[in-house]
């Protein structure tokens, strides 16, 4: 008999449920990171944004405790192989670990307040097989600006290599609250042509348009992609930190869930 991880959302919505079965996920319950699933990356080139944070492996800014993973920023003036940056911080990914065409993609993530912090859910593709960025696409889940905190981002990049790439994106606004004071779970329905934004399950945003120089469409969102985790410091699209900015800054990370169409 299939079964269903949500027990009470197959119970009020079988078809739903029906219609994904879970392949993949992390529950984060250990006491380590789970290599089989995920890479630590290492490097100090501000991700292309000039963002001011050095990404280590140092329990400090990746580690799993208490069920949860916790992406960590300091201020501190860390440094990898002689290039010092003044923020630390944490990145994973799944590349060659956890790659899919098309599926369910779920995070359930707390965020952290401030200006100049950029948590980020996304997705890079695994074998470029339309060229560099981006040509080859990028699907961003969800983007967030630690000063503001009740407004997400979500934005697909595509069309040909940089600088001759493009966008196309949506913000999303809470009615009440923000997402620094409790945990959501931030997705992307994406099949063959459309891809679905969700929060806590519902749909925000929809598109069904993009293009890449390197394939006709639905190109470049036709092939496998990875995911990725990350908390950035700085950069062009949050601006530099403040004075006032609270360090250490962290993300929260409940569980990430993978599903496919049966």
């Amino acid at each position: 008999m299939r079964t269903c991880i949500h027990a009470l959302f197959a119970i009020l919505s079988p078809a739903l449920c029906a219609d994904w079965k879970l392949v993949w996920s992390d529950e984060f319950n250990g006491t380590k990171l789970d290599y089989f699933k995920w890479g630590i990356e290492e490097n100090a080139f501000g991700g292309g944004n000039h963002e001011q944070q050095i990404y280590t492996d140092r329990p400090k800014n990746v580690r799993v405790e208490n069920g949860y993973l916790i992406l960590e920023a300091h201020k501190d003036n860390a440094q990898i192989s002689g290039t010092q940056r003044p923020y630390s911080s944490g990145r994973i990914r799944s590349k060659h670990r956890g790659d899919w065409q098309y599926g369910k993609i779920e995070v359930r993530a707390k965020l952290p307040a401030g200006q100049g912090l950029w948590p980020a859910i996304w997705m890079l593709p695994t074998d470029e097989k339309y060229g560099t960025w981006a040509a080859s696409g990028e699907i961003d889940i969800m983007e967030f600006k630690g000063q503001e905190p009740a407004r997400i981002h979500g934005t697909l990049h595509h069309g040909g290599k940089w600088p001759d790439n493009r966008h196309t994106t949506k913000t999303l606004d809470l009615p009440q609250g923000n997402f620094t004071e409790s945990f959501h779970t931030f997705g992307v329905e994406w099949e063959q042509g459309k891809i679905h934004w969700t929060l806590d399950g519902k749909t925000w945003q929809t598109q069904t348009k993009w293009s890449s120089n390197g394939g006709a469409f639905p190109a470049p969102f036709d092939q496998r992609f990875h995911l990725l985790l990350n908390l950035a410091v700085g950069g062009r699209f949050v601006g530099a930190p403040a004075t006032k900015t609270p360090f250490p800054a962290r993300m929260d990370v409940d569980w990430v869930r993978v599903y496919q169409k049966r």
